[in-house]
């Protein structure tokens, strides 16, 4: 991976930088998913890709894993950062409630890798695949 040279503090930063490097992060686990599966035809793959990455899907993990109280209290804080952060963009394919819980959950993921939490990023991804294969984000 690229050795990042400027050392930034992790929670100083901003929560839409977070959850644009989590979106990222989560995709790419979710593809190496998909992949390893056996899936490879690029529309097959699109259209599965969906049922992990999607706003709708997104938010749904959030909430599950609060439920199951699956975050400690500093994820959980991270992720409020995220869901409370202003994108100044209107979602197109969701409501704005949904977007926002989705943001958070990139958040979580963004703040987990950056921090070099590498173990519990892939917990937190792990229990995400784990959750929509078992049909819980529907």
């Amino acid at each position: 991976m690229l050795e990042i040279k400027k050392q930034v503090d992790f929670k100083q930063l901003n929560s839409l930088a977070l959850a644009y490097m989590g979106d990222a992060v989560y995709e790419v686990y979710v593809r190496h998913h998909l992949l390893a599966k056996g899936k490879t035809k690029p529309h097959q793959l699109h259209r599965e890709a969906t049922k992990y990455v999607s706003a709708k899907a997104q938010a749904a993990l959030l909430k599950k894993m609060i439920e199951q109280q699956f975050l400690t209290e500093e994820e959980q804080s991270v992720a409020k950062r995220g869901r409370n952060a202003k994108s100044g963009t209107i979602p197109k394919n969701t409501d704005v409630q949904t977007y926002r819980h989705s943001t958070a959950f990139e958040t979580l993921i963004g703040y987990l890798y950056l921090s070099h939490e590498i173990e519990r990023l892939e917990q937190t991804i792990n229990q995400a695949i784990k959750t929509v294969e078992n049909g819980g984000t529907s």
